[in-house]
């Protein structure tokens, strides 16, 4: 097996490292434009492999596609974070250009692989790399649900002084201020959490989880790297492994929920196909209205981008 993650920054380097150290593929090449940077963090990550015993070689490449052909998932993390005086719709444009290249590159030489976007903003940048491959969208998905629900999983841990081993939870809706988290669908270890914390606790981390990433990037004056690039790496091993696990992952609806035409984080079963079925939870009307007013969000940005013409 070969994946392929394209982006050596934070995040793709720390999703190629902590694929390598699930030891479950042949092959890892870490593809960026900067020469000498996928080829140096991936030199770095092999030399973990005597010591952390793992296999899978991790190989570093400037620019060059050709090394990626035969991958069998594409993990897509390459993109600017937004800077001072960049509008929402300068970022959109300059990684909607990044995405569409880099999709258009990596169908040519592996023209059967699996998609996973996790460049920013996330649900759009899904949406670039959809219409560029021009697949079915069972193959192209992005990451975001399993890391908004790590956040909201790992703070109730805290809150609760509990492992966060035995915390379950589904999270739906856009990546940013609109997710919608289901405290209804929050379990630890079975009992629903709204058994062991008050409402107005719940509402905080619910409240904390929504700026999540605003946090971290508060804090170190740049964006989060581990959580993202383990969460990643997660979804490439349900691939790989074909495991059939049931994850929030960005994916494009086709009337679930009464939801047609958009990139939406929803849970779906993860296997070797990608995709392989979308899961549509039963959800009472408050919970709706709050996925409705998060897809309204998202087709917003969706139709800046296509209104800028940038993929045919």
């Amino acid at each position: 097996m070969k994946v392929t993650v394209v982006g050596a920054g934070n995040v793709g380097a720390t999703c190629a490292d902590v694929l390598a150290q699930k030891d479950i593929v042949n092959e890892i090449i870490l593809l960026d434009i900067k020469e000498g940077v996928a080829e140096g963090k991936a030199l770095d990550i092999w030399e973990t492999a005597p010591i952390n015993l793992y296999d899978s070689r991790t190989i570093g490449v400037t620019n060059d596609y050709s090394k990626t052909a035969g991958s069998d998932v594409v993990v897509i993390t390459s993109g600017l974070p937004r800077k001072p005086g960049m509008s929402r719709d300068d970022l959109i444009a300059t990684n909607a250009g990044i995405v569409k290249s880099v999709t258009g590159n990596v169908m040519q030489h592996s023209p059967d692989c699996v998609l996973i976007v996790v460049s920013n903003p996330l649900d759009v940048m899904t949406y670039c790399a959809y219409l560029t491959a021009n697949v079915d969208s069972k193959r192209v998905f992005g990451m975001a649900g399993i890391l908004d629900t790590a956040r909201y999983r790992s703070f109730l841990a805290m809150e609760l002084n509990l492992s966060p081993k035995d915390i379950q939870a589904v999270l739906m809706g856009g990546h940013g201020d609109t997710m919608v988290p289901l405290p209804r669908y929050t379990t630890v270890a079975g009992i629903p959490v709204t058994e062991l914390i008050s409402e107005e606790k719940l509402d905080a981390i619910v409240d904390r989880t929504k700026v999540g990433g605003g946090e971290i990037v508060k804090l170190l004056g740049t964006s989060a790297w581990y959580a993202p690039g383990a969460a990643a790496a997660q979804m490439v091993e349900a691939i790989v492994r074909d495991q059939h696990r049931i994850f929030p992952c960005c994916a494009w609806l086709q009337g679930e929920y009464g939801i047609d035409g958009i990139y939406l984080g929803t849970p779906v079963v993860l296997g070797k196909n990608g995709i392989e079925r979308i899961i549509e939870l039963k959800l009472n009307d408050d919970e709706m209205a709050l996925l409705n007013d998060s897809a309204g969000h998202v087709r917003e940005v969706m139709g800046v981008l296509d209104g800028m013409g940038v993929v045919a």
